[in-house]
């Protein structure tokens, strides 16, 4: 057992016990999930800024018809007016 891999202990508990092949499916799914969240969080954001020379306040670019948000329950992004100044 010293000498065995991981991968070849994690094989072994497999076939013993063959019913955390679902708890491991639905783990690998709620990280992946999570990580393609915060990728997209992290290139999809206005208050993230990746490049501060040429674009110092990228929330300042945004018009009212962007939709930044995940999910817009009540908000038709569509019809929404500029309600604020240009700078």
């Amino acid at each position: 057992m010293a000498g065995t891999s991981h991968a070849a202990r994690f094989y072994r508990q497999i076939k013993r016990h063959p019913a955390l092949i679902p708890m491991i499916g639905f783990i690998g799914l709620g990280m992946g999930s999570a990580a393609l969240y915060l990728l997209r969080l992290a290139l999809r954001s206005p208050d993230v800024c990746w490049d501060r020379k040429n674009n110092p306040e990228p929330w300042n670019r945004l018009s009212p018809n962007d939709q930044y948000k995940f999910l817009a329950v009540s908000t038709d992004y569509k019809k929404l007016k500029k309600d604020r100044p240009d700078f």
